[in-house]
């Protein structure tokens, strides 16, 4: 069966039409929890660093940056917006591949839709659809064990879903999607080296970037007539021969229920998704964090295997590193609180505070734990006091995933308090407004001028 081109028909006769109230709800929820991250990480530094380099393709297209008025190609906005999104840790998951879609696919997606002209149902169908894609290979490529072997998710998955999004804006067919796709494999790339030096760790916020960047362009190269293979996923050579080492191509025909847009993990805490419900968990312990933390004498976390053997750098020397070190987020989470986005600033990274309770955490693999991991992100913390007391909590389930949904609210909140240090006049209320008048919108330059202009500074 070629599984490639098949995956490709279902995706490029996805219509706007097709899809649910409930599914458009969430595809809006999707976006709302996308722009509040990705408009408020526009002042990180590597998101200066890159507008100032997009700046030399001013006038190349029609789609606008995050955080500027300028207008460049596509594929350059997938680039910087791309980047800007995925900066703060705190883009959406989808857990069964985890990888995260939104900093790739919506970038995508606006970005072609703002250079094309293309309507707001035009845009959640791609939506829609770029997630599907970026979800089913990565489940079919078993991402998770791929990162043992070194590679990034987002980077690797990305632009099959911004391809995909791509291609339906465009208006293409499915061979070239099949082509794009095809440009895709040779494109694709992404390694795990960051999670492992304290150092250089920039290039992970540009993972989701190069994904969204690469299938724009792949998707314009097949537009132009430039020939790939049509078998890119399940070929002799294919994404699943490369980068699946125990690959399940049935898993590209889908379940047959709902969407994977609605099985997507939204981020309330500014770290790596494995810890969250880690973070939950130390809440239980410490009776929502009121615990002495003098008295703490160990903390000992249990969890898939990747944490000890990929997340135990105890100094990290960067925000990303910091982000991505268990002993440095358990140490932030207890002394800062769990929903302060700071804590992982540089000039937290030398913290006593964070640090003292960072050299009392041990980890170590829990098998009943792995055998739930992806489809759930679970751990547990055993929290020893000084007078021989021991806490324990198990969660496979952390506040924000399909299980334990974030509100509309929440959601809401959590853009305000990302945008508000960075744009003091901007308007969540019309940001929210402007995504949900999409389904009627002839086009996204609305929602677009909310936030591809200059912020106000707070």
């Amino acid at each position: 069966m070629d599984h490639s081109q098949s995956l490709a028909r279902e995706l490029m006769e996805l219509r706007f039409e097709a899809l649910s109230e409930a599914d458009v709800d969430q595809v809006k929820r999707l976006m709302l929890d996308y722009f509040g991250v990705a408009y408020g990480g526009v002042n990180l530094p590597w998101a200066v660093n890159l507008r100032k380099w997009a700046d030399r393709f001013a006038g190349t297209g029609q789609a606008g940056l995050l955080g500027s008025p300028i207008r460049v190609a596509p594929h350059v906005a997938g680039l910087v917006n791309g980047a800007t999104a995925h900066g703060y840790e705190l883009d959406d998951t989808h857990d069964a591949s985890t990888s995260h879609p939104g900093g790739v696919v919506i970038t995508a997606a606006m970005a072609v839709a703002e250079d094309r002209g293309a309507s707001g149902p035009a845009v959640m169908a791609a939506i829609t659809a770029g997630y599907e894609a970026m979800a089913r290979i990565g489940m079919a490529a078993n991402a998770p064990e791929g990162m043992e072997f070194g590679h990034h998710p987002t980077a690797i998955l990305g632009g099959f879903g911004a391809a995909t999004a791509a291609a339906k804006l465009m208006g293409l067919d499915t061979s070239q999607l099949l082509t794009a796709w095809g440009h895709m494999l040779s494109l694709t790339g992404g390694s795990m080296q960051f999670s492992d030096e304290p150092a250089g760790t920039m290039v992970k916020r540009c993972h989701a970037g190069f994904g969204a960047q690469n299938g724009i362009l792949a998707a314009e190269l097949a537009e132009a007539g430039i020939s790939a293979p049509q078998r890119a996923i399940d070929g002799k050579y294919g994404f699943l021969a490369l980068y699946g080492k125990h690959p399940k191509p049935e898993r590209l025909a889908g379940s047959g229920g709902a969407w994977e847009i609605h099985k997507i993990s939204l981020k309330p805490y500014s770290c790596c998704r494995l810890f969250h419900s880690l973070i939950d968990g130390l809440g239980e312990v410490t009776d929502n964090y009121t615990t002495d933390l003098g008295q703490i004498a160990k903390i000992h976390v249990r969890g898939p295997k990747a944490i000890p053997d990929q997340h135990m750098l105890r100094r990290p020397s960067s925000v990303m590193a910091a982000q991505y070190s268990l002993p440095f987020v358990v140490g932030a989470t207890l002394a800062f609180g769990p929903r302060r986005y700071d804590a992982y600033r540089e000039e937290n990274l030398s913290a006593a505070s964070i640090l003292g309770l960072a050299d009392l955490v041990e980890a170590s693999a829990d098998a009943e734990i792995e055998a739930h991991y992806p489809e759930h992100f679970g751990t547990g913390v055993d929290l020893t006091l000084k007078d021989g007391r021991t806490r324990s909590a198990t969660v496979l389930d952390s506040i924000g995933t399909p299980a334990r949904p974030m509100s509309r609210p929440d959601i809401k909140a959590k853009g305000q308090g990302l945008i508000a240090p960075v744009d003091r006049d901007f308007d969540m209320d019309r940001l929210e407004a402007g995504i949900w008048a999409l389904g009627g919108a002839d086009s996204v330059s609305a929602l677009s001028g909310l936030v591809m202009r200059r912020p106000h500074a707070a």
